[in-house]
C-alpha cells in the first residue's frame, strides 16, 4: 500500500523521489529508465541458522520434550517441512516401509505434492508415538493431537506448535530458534552434503531455483571451495613458511 501511494504522489508531480521503490516511476508506463537509490534502503538477509554447538544444545534440550515434540520437530528437520505442512500431516502420509512422508498439495505453500524423507531415529519415535497416540484416539486423520484437558485428542493447531518451539528456544538459550529453523537448517545441510541444486529444490518444494541458491550461498560450500581450490598454491606458501619457523 505504501508503494502505491507514494507511485500516486510522483504521477501527481505532489513529490519527485520515490522513497521505497528502486524503480523510476514513468506514467503510463510504470517503473523504467534509470534505478537511483531508494531513500528507504532494501536489505537482503540469508535465514539464520544455529551453530554446531547451538544445534546440539538444541537436540539436548529435546530430548526433555514430550515423545509428541520430539517427532515433530526431527520430522521438521529431516523433511525440511513448513510448520503448516508438518501441523497438517496425517497418519496416512507417512511410509514407515520407505521412510517417506508425503506432503499433500494443499497443505504446501506451492501447491505441488512433492515426497521427503526422515531419519532412522526418527523412524523409531514415530512407532513409539503411534502407541501413544492410540491412547488419544484410535481414529485416522491428523497425526499430531493435543494432549491438554482443554482440546484433548484435537489436531494440534498452528499456534500451539509455534509456543512449543519458543519454549524450546528459551530453554535451550537459542532465542532466535523458530519453527523454521529446522527446515532452513535441513536446506544447508543438504548443499554442504553437494546434492544437486534441482533436487534441493525438489525436496524443499521451491517455485525458484533462486530461492534454492539461498541455501547454497547460506551453506558456503559453493564460495569456499572455490577459494580454497583458488589459492591452494598461497595456502602452501603460508603453511611451508610456518614450519620452517617452527623448525
Amino acid at each position: 500500500m505504501a508503494r502505491l501511494y507514494h507511485d500516486y504522489l510522483v504521477e501527481k508531480q505532489l513529490r519527485t523521489d520515490h522513497p521505497i521503490s528502486r524503480g523510476q516511476y514513468v506514467p503510463g508506463r510504470a517503473f523504467g529508465g534509470t534505478r537511483p537509490r531508494a531513500l528507504v534502503p532494501s536489505y537482503h538477509k540469508l535465514p539464520w541458522i544455529p551453530a554446531d554447538s547451538e544445534w546440539l544444545t538444541i537436540l539436548q534440550t529435546l530430548r526433555e520434550e514430550p515423545l509428541r515434540n520430539q517427532l515433530m520437530f526431527l520430522l521438521a528437520y529431516d523433511g525440511a517441512l513448513r510448520r503448516e505442512e508438518l501441523v497438517t500431516l496425517e497418519i496416512g502420509d507417512i511410509d514407515v516401509a520407505y521412510r517417506q512422508i508425503r506432503v499433500r498439495a494443499e497443505c504446501a505453500k506451492n501447491g505441488a505434492e512433492r515426497i521427503v524423507n526422515y531419519g532412522s531415529v526418527t523412524s523409531r519415535l514415530f512407532e513409539a508415538y503411534l502407541h501413544q497416540r492410540r491412547t488419544l484416539s484410535s481414529q485416522p486423520g491428523s497425526l499430531f493431537l493435543s494432549e491438554s484437558r482443554r482440546n484433548r485428542a484435537q489436531p494440534l493447531s498452528l499456534v500451539m506448535w509455534s509456543k512449543i518451539v519458543q519454549k524450546i528456544a528459551r530453554r535451550a538459550g537459542v532465542p532466535r530458534l523458530t519453527t523454521h529453523t529446522p527446515r532452513h537448517l535441513r536446506l544447508t545441510h543438504l548443499a554442504r552434503a553437494h546434492l544437486d541444486l534441482h533436487a534441493i529444490a525438489r525436496y524443499a518444494g521451491h517455485r525458484s531455483i533462486q530461492t534454492t541458491m539461498l541455501y547454497i550461498h547460506l551453506s558456503g560450500v559453493e564460495l569456499t571451495e572455490a577459494v580454497q581450490r583458488s589459492l591452494r598454491t598461497f595456502e602452501r606458501w603460508i603453511a611451508t613458511a610456518f614450519e620452517e619457523e617452527h623448525l
